[in-house]
């Protein structure tokens, strides 16, 4: 965590290639140089991430014209009404995600096929900040010149398809996260024999089950009550899935082959499939199947509500807790891919390309450590890049598209802050991604068991 911090200042003042990098990051704690971009692009999505947000505070619209000169002049005519309208609202958030998206796509093709840090194009990879900012604000305001037409609707499919599957990456990272964690707790229980960390396992299984089962029974109070058959279905399934899903991992042929499996990666995941089931019930355009949180809870709660011209009413708020559950898992995902390395590692397998070098995080040669001593961001790439520079672009590409959809609700664009145009659409794009996460869950469970030639570790 030290080199994430270390490294916030990187993309601002890091100009120029790596070595130059290293001389004024000075102060940042020593770190790979691997981790260390991977951090900077990281922390280019996020800054693009928080514009996109901007762009959709309530009143925001009605703050630009205060601004002497800006969307009117000084005797109150307007003189750039239609660009301050354009720079508001879901279209001016899918315009700037589709500037970041862009922007990854671009170095994802460049970045193809880069084997060692001795390659020209790692240099870029690694360094020019700068210049790469510039690039991203560049494809960002001529983003803004795209004809409206129908560039929402369309932008909205890749929006989706890219979500969904950025939604199953997130999945590939989960499961790491739940493995690494049940590893590591585990070692230090065998190695110190201190029963905090047996109960500490135990404690945080049963509480991620408590949740998934609290939220199933809330969902048939609040979502799949009455006439909302389709509801009880997804509820009911997905219930169903979840339990043979954990089943699966503790039967005695899973554990012979798999012994890292175990009921604490299940509940994680059952937690997980629980939150898609409800991201995609919260979509439903059908407002008595689908309460609001502050209709649930505070049912008196007076909500300004704003008619689609659907036949379908919204709040006036942008952000509500589903979205923001979806951008702290979104959040984790990325950070998590940009810091955990380890070759071992799901991630690792998720980033590293054939010919990489196979590293771990505690792992390094003794020309690294020599680096270590006279730099504090050092090449430890020289032999082998320690993951794919083209598809963790490819990656951070569907992190943008995802976050897309996420700031804008999976709802219909629309250039009114205030007008939320939900569609059955993302609904089942979403159900279909919690129901995909179980088989592909439950296939890195049998795989091993089913296919005893192959090496899965």
């Amino acid at each position: 965590m030290g080199c994430l911090i270390g490294t916030l200042a990187v993309p601002a003042a890091c100009c120029c290639g790596s070595a130059a990098c290293s001389l004024c990051c000075a102060a940042c704690p020593s770190c790979k140089n691997s981790t260390a971009a991977r951090i900077g692009y990281a922390l280019m999505l996020l800054l693009g991430s928080v514009v996109a947000v901007f762009m959709l505070v309530p009143g925001i619209r009605s703050k630009l014209d205060e601004i002497p000169a800006l969307c009117t002049d000084f005797m109150g005519q307007n003189l750039m009404k239609e660009g301050c309208d354009k720079v508001v609202g879901f279209l001016a958030v899918y315009r700037v995600c589709f500037a970041m998206a862009m922007f990854f796509l671009l170095f994802c093709v460049i970045m193809i096929r880069v084997r060692s840090s001795k390659d020209p194009r790692a240099k870029i990879q690694n360094g020019f900040w700068f210049f790469k900012l510039l690039i991203m604000v560049g494809i960002c305001v001529g983003a803004f010149f795209i004809p409206e037409g129908s560039f929402g609707e369309v932008w909205m499919v890749f929006g989706m398809i890219g979500a969904f599957l950025f939604i199953l990456i997130q999945l590939v990272l989960l499961v790491d996260f739940a493995h690494g964690w049940a590893e590591s707790w585990v070692e230090k229980y065998e190695d110190t024999e201190s029963k905090c960390y047996y109960f500490g396992l135990f404690f945080f299984t049963i509480f991620f089950y408590l949740v998934s089962l609290v939220a199933v029974i809330l969902f048939y109070i609040y979502y799949a009550s009455g006439d909302c058959a389709l509801h009880k279905f997804f509820v009911s399934l997905n219930l169903i899935l979840c339990v043979i899903m954990s089943t699966v991992a503790i039967l005695p042929k899973i554990q012979e082959h798999q012994p890292r499996s175990g009921l604490l990666q299940s509940s994680v995941i059952s937690a997980y499939v629980m939150y898609l089931t409800w991201s995609a019930m919260s979509n439903n355009p059908n407002k008595t199947c689908n309460p609001s949180l502050k209709d649930i809870f505070i049912p008196a709660h007076n909500i300004t509500k704003v008619n689609t011209g659907a036949g379908v009413e919204a709040s006036d708020g942008v952000f509500d807790w589903q979205g923001i559950i979806a951008l702290a898992i979104w959040l984790f995902a990325v950070l998590y891919s940009s810091i955990r390395t380890s070759s071992n590692s799901q991630v690792g397998k998720l980033t590293l390309s054939a010919n990489t070098l196979l590293q771990t995080d505690t792992g390094s040669s003794d020309g690294d450590t020599e680096a270590q001593k006279g730099q504090k961001v050092w090449d430890n790439e020289e032999e082998g890049v320690a993951y794919s520079y083209s598809f963790y672009h490819f990656m951070l590409f569907l992190a943008s598209l995802y976050v897309m959809m996420t700031l804008t609700n999976w709802f219909s664009p629309s250039s009114d802050v205030k007008s939320f145009n939900a569609n059955m659409s993302s609904v089942w794009v979403k159900i279909a991604s919690s129901w995909i996460s179980i088989i592909l869950y439950v296939w890195t469970l049998v795989a091993p068991a089913l296919l005893v030639n192959r090496d899965f570790n």
